[in-house]
């Protein structure tokens, strides 16, 4: 059996097969899969069936980031929504059996797909069907907030009452758990978002992440189409506007200054995708709603992103960090600090 960093294969092997007699196989490998910037995520081959392992980063786990236990839930209750989701299979809380990863992790099925975040991958894809995939992420985002959360067991996921005012105050908090230098620029985009905060007008299920590289993609050509949304470790209850600022930084992210291919970005006009202008009114209509002023969300999602990836640099100094890359996202932090500025 393969070990890799923060997982224990045959500790994972044997609770599999006590837990899950029907999933068990006769070796397990797992491999980091690359690309995730915060959950450690495996895939593990030799099962029944393909599988999934999620589990916090190692060391410098900021409280309240990366809940297991949240991310198992909301993939639990979305499942037979409109919304894709993987399979979620069982949450485990190891911190005191040490057999697998000594923290608490989840495991799911791995849907089938990939993840679009290279501009050389729109080769696979017409324009037309990166402009439908775009339609088709955007609707999805829509349907997400359309979900009555009390009917999927979720009317308790979150306090939509002051949810914007509580979130600037818990990224305040991070960062200020993760300073290991100066940030200038990141200090000074969180004093002006403290300034006006907006009022929110709506509640509803929460991403928190939502962008093109959390979707697996299946099909080639004119038809790709989405398979499942990914990284739910985030979501809450609170105003949807957010994941529209998350989008929209996601979207746009290529227009940033050069950093190495820190934060890559598949999206790309000539290859077809649309405008995020163009897919907000795609929202709207598929929502029903006007859109307001986004200025205040397209900001803070700039300064969201630093300071988690003021953490993950943080945790690169510490020696906490698994694969390659990391060296360079600390580079990234004061030029989307200042992205945040300018939109504001």
């Amino acid at each position: 059996m393969t070990e890799v960093p923060g997982l224990n294969v045959s500790g994972f092997a044997a609770w599999l097969a006590k837990t899950h007699p029907d999933l068990a196989g006769d070796e397990l490998t797992a491999t980091v899969i690359a690309g995730g910037r915060s959950n450690l995520t495996y895939a593990v081959e030799g099962a029944a069936i393909p599988l999934i392992v999620r589990r916090p980063p190692l060391g410098h786990v900021l409280s309240s980031a990366h809940d297991m236990r949240r991310e198992h839930r909301v993939i639990s209750a979305l499942a037979g929504t409109a919304v894709p989701v993987p399979t979620a299979i069982d949450v485990v809380d190891d911190t005191d059996e040490h057999l697998v990863t000594s923290t608490t992790f989840f495991v799911m099925q791995r849907a089938p797909g990939r993840v679009l975040a290279h501009p050389a991958q729109n080769a696979n894809y017409s324009p037309a069907g990166l402009r439908s995939l775009s339609i088709e992420l955007i609707g999805d985002l829509a349907d997400l907030h359309a979900v009555d959360p009390t009917s999927v067991g979720l009317g308790d996921f979150g306090r939509p009452d002051g949810y914007l005012q509580r979130q600037l105050s818990t990224w305040r908090r991070q960062l200020a758990a993760s300073r290991s230098r100066g940030t200038a620029e990141l200090d000074a985009l969180q004093a002006s978002l403290a300034t006006d905060i907006p009022v929110a007008t709506r509640a509803s299920i929460v991403h928190g992440d939502y962008r093109l590289d959390n979707a697996l993609v299946v099909g080639e050509g004119d038809a790709p189409r989405i398979s499942v949304i990914l990284d739910w470790e985030m979501a809450t209850l609170g105003d949807p506007f957010v994941d529209l600022g998350i989008f929209a930084l996601y979207w746009e992210i290529a227009d940033l200054p050069d950093t190495g291919g820190t934060v890559p970005s598949a999206v790309d006009s000539a290859a077809g995708y649309p405008s995020f202008e163009e897919l907000v009114e795609v929202y709207a209509a598929r929502a029903g709603i006007g859109i307001p002023d986004l200025r205040w969300y397209r900001a803070f999602a700039a300064y969201k992103l630093a300071v988690i990836l003021e953490g993950i640099h943080f945790r690169y100094q510490a020696g906490d960090t698994v694969g390659e890359g990391f060296d360079r996202i600390g580079a990234l932090v004061a030029p989307l600090a200042s992205k945040g500025l300018e939109v504001r």
